[in-house]
């Protein structure tokens, strides 16, 4: 295997620890994690090895799907599966019921249909009791918490205008209208959060 054609991101390795952390205290109890947009596998790798009572499933596009598949391959992990194709537009999704879902940096990427469809998604498929981490920057009424993601949300809006930093209001609306209870907001380093909803 080519150890260089593995995907990678700087910034998956500098905030892999701080959302651990918070994961380690809410996903505490063994069960299936889906990630959403697991990008280049990074994230799926470093939590699996760390939170050795869950399952990890990655999820994302499918041209994504093969750089996962080498840090996978590579690491070895027996909770850490392959990952699968999802779409959060498309129904049904490839995984039926998940103890707990997480997703970085994926709801200012997508266009706003995609972030629907994904908790549209997430309503649908947590158990109940079941929690659902997200990580990214986010405004808050309509304000930006700082220069810097008003930067990001510029410059994410000159390569696709359908993107852009998402209100924290918005997604609050979108997971109460599927089910899902704002438990947690934690500040994080680099002006991000993790959200956790709760499925009731």
């Amino acid at each position: 295997m080519n150890f260089y054609a593995k995907p990678y991101s700087e910034a998956c390795e500098q905030n892999k620890e701080p959302i651990l952390a918070v994961l380690r205290e809410v996903f505490n109890e063994p069960g299936l994690i889906l990630e959403i947009g697991a990008g280049t596998g990074q994230h799926a790798v470093h939590f699996a090895r760390e939170l050795a009572h869950l399952d990890w499933q990655p999820t994302d596009q499918a041209d994504y799907l093969p750089g996962i598949q080498l840090w996978i391959a590579e690491a070895g992990l027996p909770n850490l599966r392959q990952p699968l194709e999802l779409d959060t537009c498309r129904e049904p999704w490839p995984v039926a019921r998940a103890a707990g879902a997480f997703s970085a940096n994926t709801t200012h990427i997508m266009h706003w249909p995609a972030v629907e469809g994904l908790f549209r998604g997430i309503g649908r498929t947590l158990q109940l009791g079941g929690a659902f981490c997200l990580y990214g920057p986010f405004n808050y009424s309509g304000r930006y918490t700082s220069a810097s993601n008003a930067a990001f949300d510029a410059s994410l809006k000159q390569r696709d205008p359908a993107s852009g930093v998402r209100d924290f209001d918005d997604l609050e609306q979108l997971a109460r209208t599927n089910g899902l209870r704002l438990q947690q907001d934690h500040p994080m380093p680099a002006n991000n959060r993790t959200l956790v909803w709760v499925r009731d």
